[in-house]
Order: C-alpha cells, then structure tokens, then sequence
C-alpha cells in the first residue's frame, strides 16, 4: 500500500506553498494558499496512509479566511436589537440578511468554535469530523424496533453547524412538500412563495432552469470528480426501468447525480456562503464558544439569553427579538429549560412553567437508511487517503477528496398507486460501515433505501435541567402501529437488490458483502430484516419539534412566533411542520431567509 509523508512549505509571504510528497517538489499550489493562509515555515505535515485521515490533525486558518469578524469582548449590560442562538444553517444565513442594510445590530451565538479547520472545507472528510470538537456528538435512547440499538446523530457544532458538517447534498425536496406546509402553516409557506427564497439561496453552476437561483449565496455545483461507479449506478438505474434526470425538478421523478453545496471542490456551508461575507459589518457580533443556557424573560416577554462563555455566565439584552435557530435537538431543549413546554415535564425538573405549550420536542421525524454494502475490486473512495489524492485536491481541488460520498441517488414508490414517491435511494461508491465511524475495510459500494415520510413520530425531552446536559433523544423509529414505515422500508431494500441485479452493477461486484459480512448466503428478506435492524441509521434530517402551524396547538405560529411568548421567534429545521421528500439543509437555509424578511418587515 502506498504511504507517505505530505508537507507544505511556504518559501515566503509572497508566493503560495509548495508540495513536498515524500521528498519530491511537486511545485506551487495556489489553491492551497486560500486553505492554509497563515505564512509559516511548516504550515502542515501529515503522515498519510489508508488508515489514517489527511485531515486529523488540520491546519490553522488565518484571520483573513475565517468566516466572520469573532468578537469576544462580551461586556456587562450588552444590548443589540435582535440575538441570534445558533450559527446553522438557518442561524447564519439570518444573521446576515439582518444586517446587510446596517439598520439592526444582531449578536449571532454559537456554542461551538470558528470553522477554521481543514476538515470542515474538505468535501470527503466530513465523517473525520464525527464525534470530534466540531460535533455535538448525540446517541438516541435504545430503539425497540431497531435490535434495541442507539443511533448515533452527528450534529454540526461549529459556525456553519450542520452545513458545516454534512454530506453536502443539495436535494431541496418537492413542490408538493411545500404546498402541504402551506395548508398547514398558510400560503406564505407554499412552492410559489418559497420560491424567490430558493433562489436567493443558490448560486447554481450549469442550470439555465428558471427554477434555479444562479446568484444566490450558496454555490450548488455538480460534482467535480465522481467516480466511475456512479455512472455504473446511474446505467444501473435505467436498465432497471428508471428515469435519469436532471436533479432538482419540481416532481422529480428518477434518478440523478447529485448536486452539490461546494465551490470549486471545497464545501460551501452557511459559514462561507453567508458568515464571511458579512464578517466586517460593525452591526454583527459573532460570539463562538457561547453556550447558552436560557432565554431571559420579563413576564411572557423575550428580553434576551443567558450564556456561558469562558466560564462565565454573561447577559445579553435584545432590544427587539430573540430567533432560536439551535436545531431539532437543541431549540427545544432550550425551550424547556426557559420555561417553555410541556408543564408537566417542566415541574418535574423542577423548571418554572411560563408557557406550557404540550408539543415543544414533540413531532420529531427523521430519514432513516439501510444499506447494502457489497464488495468491489478497486476504485472506490477507500483510495481518497491516499498521498496522491490529497495533492491532486491541493494541486487541482480535483480527486476523490472533492466527493460528497454519497454522489448519486433517485426517487421511487413502494406501491406504484401512490401520486409521490416515499422512498429515495442513495448511492455511495464506498463501503459506508458502522454510521461512518470507521474507515471503510476494504472496497465495496453502498446502495441505501431512505424512509422519505415516516409515519413514526419521537421527542426530544429534557435529561436534566442542566443546560449543559444532553438531552433525551428517541425519534422512536419504526414504531407506528400499523407497521407501514418498516413496510416501506423493506420494500426499498428490494429495490436495491434489483438494482444490484443489473448487468451494470454486477459488471462491478460478484455481490459479497462487506457488511453485514456473509450476508450474501441469507435469503433476501432475511437479509434485508437483519440489514434494517443491525444497521439501518439517521440520514441525519431531524426536524419538527418546535412545529409551525396556523392551530392553536402549534409551538410557533406562521410568522415564526413562540405561542405565548412575546419577542421570541424559532428559525430552523424544528418548525417543519412535516419533514420533506429530500434533505433539510436547503430548507433550513430558505427558513432562514423567510425569518429575515419576518423580522426585518415588524422591525
């Protein structure tokens, strides 16, 4: 196996790095100059070898590239017209809109760090970046229908959050699913009225679709390098009768190559696209490191949050509004710790009730997938550790450390009577083994069927009232009564196996498993019953716990208010009133940008 030792050397302030491979001047890299920018005499040496990621010990990133103005000088008695908790998805791209025109002062807290590490920008090291700082690390309580298992849940704990960690799928999901927001939240949550938000959001390479932002501030680009396999998937997908098709229709219909939230093979998270832009705006605070505890209320009034920074519990005063933008997991935990929630649950953490709102942390649906994961000869991303990928991505950003892992996926019905697909199927050209924990054990593929509408329902609900304390997680998967979403799933199994039965994948594989080891001898519902309840995992899209609605029952209203509670808004993924037929992360951004317009038209 071929090792090596990687060193970049900048000669002076002037000139880019150089690449030293095992000796070799392999010349100057310009690419590298923006990703490792301080200047200094050794700026990374990594000793790579198949087992050992490029990116685990990442570089420094200078000021000048960090991804907004950090300012740490929180002082007693800080006031600023709107606070921001959370800098995610939705959290980052508000507090930008916010405060392009200068008229509102915003402070954007985020409990995590800058996203200065390399590893935050390489495309294909997103699973290096699981259970580390950048991580809030989460494991569900024990699933009854899942073998009794804890799921992992990654959650993006960095400026960006999320964005900042995912697989950079760029899948807004169906019109319809917007509509059917509307008839639940009001028509300002429909396709047609989402739509000029889209594309505000997008910057889409290669489209001339009106139905494609193209100047937005996300860049959305096809994948720079996929690999060979993925074509053989795609081939696959129409010898098994299925459409290929351009990705992001309205109706989408078949299947496609992913698009992807990166610019120019380096990942485009809300940090960078929205963050560093706005970085020198007097008007915006950005305080990473800032935990925070609760929301301060006057009576039923928001008047700010308390948060832990340094060790330090500090103040922050909102003069107008206080946007939760924590995420499915955390905005209802914070919720609940400031009073805010099911009464009784709250009295039993013997937490003052302001507002008992019944539903907060209720309504928890996610995507769950299971895959088969069989063997090929070589190829796949299992080779992206090599020295020779990472200077062809310093050299180039080209390589197999621009993929996204999972670089091609389609849309099916498990009955065909059904008007919407209900399933999605993944493509990754890697063996994706234990929740992407571990590195791959040799090479294999990955096809995966994804439960899009899960009519299984969990909550989040509070461990303790120690803000600082993880709370209980259970999405309670598979666990509706009449059994459909473990009959979906299974029936998305089945597909994969038929797609693993076309020429063009056998061309690929003689169809051994890699995990679960031996499982090519089972029979295939056998197989696929203990695929689901060994391994099946989140695709990591939890959503609906602080749910929108124009019912009386529901935690924040169409215009995003908390019900009850004055000067307090929700702005994330925990608002979906019904989890979408795609991946959240381009929904969280719109909901974002809709909360900017919400704020901005009552300011």
């Amino acid at each position: 196996m071929m090792t090596g030792v990687v060193s970049l050397i900048a000669r002076s302030e002037n000139t880019p790095p150089v690449l030293i491979l095992n000796g070799t001047d392999l010349g100057a890299l310009p690419h590298a100059a923006a990703a490792f920018s301080r200047p200094q005499r050794l700026l990374r040496r990594t000793s790579c070898s198949p087992d050992c990621p490029v990116t685990q010990r990442p570089a420094s990133v200078g000021p000048d590239e960090g991804s907004a103005r950090v300012r740490d000088d929180a002082r007693p008695g800080e006031a600023y017209d709107v606070i921001v908790v959370g800098a995610g998805s939705a959290g980052a791209a508000l507090a930008a809109r916010l405060t392009e025109s200068g008229r509102l002062t915003v402070l954007l807290l985020e409990a995590g760090g800058p996203d200065k590490d390399t590893s935050l920008h390489v495309p294909a090291a997103f699973s290096t970046l699981f259970r580390s700082d950048h991580d809030w690390s989460y494991d569900t309580e024990p699933q009854e229908h899942l073998g009794g298992r804890s799921v992992y849940w990654p959650r993006g704990k960095v400026l960006g959050g999320s964005s900042s960690l995912n697989a950079m799928m760029w899948v807004r999901g169906f019109a319809a699913d917007y509509d059917e927001w509307a008839a639940l939240a009001g028509p300002q949550w429909s396709w047609e009225a989402l739509r000029p938000l889209f594309l505000r959001v997008e910057r889409t390479v290669g489209t001339a679709d009106s139905d494609h932002g193209t100047d937005g501030a996300v860049s959305v680009e096809p994948q720079r390098d996929p690999r060979p396999h993925t074509a053989a998937f795609l081939r696959a997908a129409r010898e098994a009768g299925y459409p290929v098709e351009t990705a992001n229709a309205l109706q989408p219909e078949g299947f496609t190559q992913t698009m992807v939230s990166q610019r120019r093979g380096a990942r485009s998270s809300t940090a960078t696209a929205y963050l560093k832009p706005a970085r020198r705006r007097r008007n915006l605070t950005v305080r990473p490191g800032a935990h925070v505890n609760r929301v301060v209320l006057d009576g039923r009034r928001a008047t700010g949050v308390d948060y832990l920074l340094d060790g330090r519990t500090r103040t922050a005063t909102a003069r107008h509004e206080v946007v939760l933008c924590g995420g499915a997991v955390n905005t209802p935990q914070l919720l609940m710790l400031s009073g805010i929630g099911p009464a009784d649950r709250l009295r039993q953490h013997e937490i003052d009730v302001v507002a008992d709102l019944p539903e907060v942390g209720r309504n928890l649906r996610d995507h769950l997938i299971s895959g088969h994961i069989v063997r090929v000869d070589a190829g796949s991303l299992a080779d992206a550790k090599r020295p020779r990928e990472l200077a062809r991505y310093l050299a180039r950003r080209r390589g197999m450390l621009t993929s996204n892992v999972a670089e091609a996926y389609g849309f099916v019905r498990s009955d065909p009577s059904l008007a919407l697909p209900d399933l999605e199927i993944l493509f990754a050209p890697v063996a994706y083994v234990g929740e992407g924990l571990v590195p791959p054990p040799r090479h294999g593929i990955t096809v995966g069927a994804i439960l899009l509408r899960p009519h299984s329902t969990g909550a989040i609900t509070l461990r303790s009232p120690d803000p600082t304390a993880k709370p209980l997680i259970d999405p309670r998967y598979l666990s509706d009564e009449g059994g459909h979403d473990r009959r979906t799933l299974l029936a998305g199994m089945r597909v994969c196996e038929d797609l693993l039965a076309t020429p063009a994948l056998r061309a690929l594989t003689d169809g051994t498993y890699v995990g679960p080891e031996g499982a090519e001898s089972l029979a295939p519902d056998e197989r696929a019953a203990l695929i689901v309840d060994g391994f099946a995992h989140t695709l990591y899209h939890p959503t609906g716990t602080a749910r929108m609605g124009a019912d009386d029952g529901s935690v924040v209203d169409p215009d995003l208010r908390v019900r009850g509670i004055e000067g307090l808004r929700v702005a994330d993924a925990s608002v979906m009133p019904q989890i979408i037929r795609g991946h959240t992360n381009a929904a969280a951004i719109v909901i974002g940008e809709r909360a900017a317009e919400l704020l901005l038209a009552s300011s």
